[in-house]
């Protein structure tokens, strides 16, 4: 049995209503600043995983050679 109509699924399965609701009781929650520092620290963590990821691959390759 196919379908009727094709929903386009977004983030997770989420559309874009359901991310304005989750993002709109963050901000009442956490308030505007402590989202600022939070993005902020989660964009540090990724940067500084990636430089791990890096520095290990370089330490592999002086092993290889």
């Amino acid at each position: 049995m196919e379908p009727t109509s094709i929903q386009v699924a977004g983030f997770g399965g989420l559309g874009l209503p359901e991310i304005l609701i989750i993002a709109g009781v963050a901000v009442l929650i956490f308030g505007g600043k402590k989202i600022g520092d939070l993005g902020k620290g989660l964009g540090e963590g990724i940067r500084n995983f990636k430089t791990a990821l890096k520095s290990e691959e370089k330490v592999e390759e002086k092993k290889q050679a």
